[in-house]
């Protein structure tokens, strides 16, 4: 009997859903197009920043051996363009009036002044061993260390600078120690290559591996489960609105007085959107595996990772089932369910990381983020997506969303009786 009611209380939400086309094709065509646009622009960007180069103001005010080095590593890096008929004061307004995004600006006699450095701490360590050569004639002392001066247009983000400045000083330190070796051997009187093999010790990355083919992340496998959850978090809207228009048509006072239990009512509801969110999914990842390859995007790799990302869709839809019902709950009139479902859940998807990820943010939005029932489902995708993770590997985050549900769901079944308590 029980499953009965169950069964004519999700008749009934599927009925309401097909008086409102508009809210079946939000529900449906919005994420759809989200996904599609969000994944282009992020592909073309990355795309135009691997084949195109970044302007660059080039200052050489050495015209010398170091400067020259330098300008060529920037040039065999492609990406840079070079742009070199300015003064420093032309390319400084330049710069900082956005119309550029950096100038490099070598100082005058760079070339010499390292060499007399280098020579000059040279000379000093043979000394000290009591090699006197036929080169040390006289102790100099050593000029004061140039600085290279970088400007930036003042909204250049901060990890170019970061990475620019690292770059530059990666190819200042390894001009610097080319000419300490050749100093040394100067000095040494040796003909051995003391500059081979110089580098002890290096870096590999190790990535995972699908047979022989190393699995790389791309825009793709980000886009496809984080615009799948905002999407299955956006039910919100239409469940909320739905408990709304229940209230004010008097369906929930005949629901409460019907011997049917509420909560009954309120599972009905759950297993139609239930139901819904998994079809978003579905077509989600339809759009990933189907048509992004014949947009040049690449191809979304479910293979042997349907199933629990099936499990976290369902406990995703769960979690946001449940801020639906407590939101439909407390609100009296669509006009608050309507606008704070929808900011809540771009609130939620802004802090779970679906937008920025989260390490970007601060500490701060780092700690906020862990309570972020987004952040959860998020973390379950990328623990089966790219960590290759199986159901073991999510159940922390499919518990949370769980007890999100229960939570949400149990607070709403107590405002309803308080509320209707005689």
């Amino acid at each position: 009997m029980l499953l009965y009611k169950l069964w004519r209380s999700f008749v009934k939400e599927i009925l309401l859903l097909k008086r409102d086309i508009g809210g079946i094709v939000i529900i449906f065509v919005m994420p759809l197009l989200l996904i599609i646009t969000i994944t282009l622009i992020q592909d073309s960007t990355f795309k135009n920043l691997e084949g195109s180069k970044i302007p660059v103001i080039f200052i050489d005010h050495d015209k010398s051996e170091v400067s020259q080095n330098i300008k060529k590593e920037l040039e065999n890096s492609k990406t840079f363009e070079l742009l070199t008929d300015f003064t420093e004061k032309s390319a400084q307004d330049a710069v900082f009036s956005g119309d550029y995004q950096m100038a490099i600006v070598i100082p005058e006699y760079l070339t010499k002044d390292i060499n007399s450095n280098i020579d000059s701490k040279v000379q000093a360590i043979v000394s000290s061993f009591g090699l006197e050569t036929d080169s040390v004639k006289v102790k100099k002392e050593a000029p004061k260390a140039k600085e290279i001066h970088l400007y930036f247009d003042p909204a250049t983000n901060i990890g170019f600078k970061n990475n620019v400045m690292n770059s530059i000083n990666k190819m200042v330190f390894e001009i610097e120690n080319k000419k300490i070796y050749k100093a040394f051997q100067d000095q040494l009187g040796t003909t051995e290559d003391l500059e081979k093999d110089k580098s002890l010790i290096g870096f590999k990355e190790i990535t995972p591996k699908k047979g022989e083919m190393e699995v790389m992340p791309n825009s793709v496998q980000h886009n496809v489960p984080a615009w799948a959850l905002f999407a299955i978090f956006f039910i919100v809207v239409p469940l909320s609105i739905n408990l709304v228009k229940e209230k004010s048509q008097g369906t929930s006072v005949r629901a409460r007085i019907s011997p049917t239990p509420y909560f009954v009512h309120i599972l009905g509801k759950t297993f139609t959107y239930l139901i819904i969110c998994v079809i978003q999914f579905l077509l989600m990842v339809a759009v990933g595996i189907y048509l992004f390859p014949y947009m040049d995007l690449p191809q979304f790799d479910v293979t042997g990772k349907m199933f629990p990302m099936i499990i976290v869709t369902i406990f995703a839809g769960l979690a946001a089932i449940g801020f639906g019902v407590l939101l439909g709950t407390i609100a009296d009139t669509q006009e608050q369910s309507a606008p704070f479902g929808a900011t809540s859940v771009v609130v939620l998807a802004a802090i779970g990381g679906i937008w920025v990820p989260v390490f970007l943010m601060p500490e701060f939005m780092q700690t906020i983020a862990k309570f972020s029932p987004m952040n959860w489902g998020l973390n379950a995708y990328y623990d089966i997506i790219l960590r290759n993770s199986g159901i073991g590997g999510i159940a922390k985050e499919i518990t949370f969303l769980f007890l999100f549900y229960i939570a949400m769901v149990g607070i709403s079944l107590f405002y309803e009786r308080k509320q209707h308590a005689v």
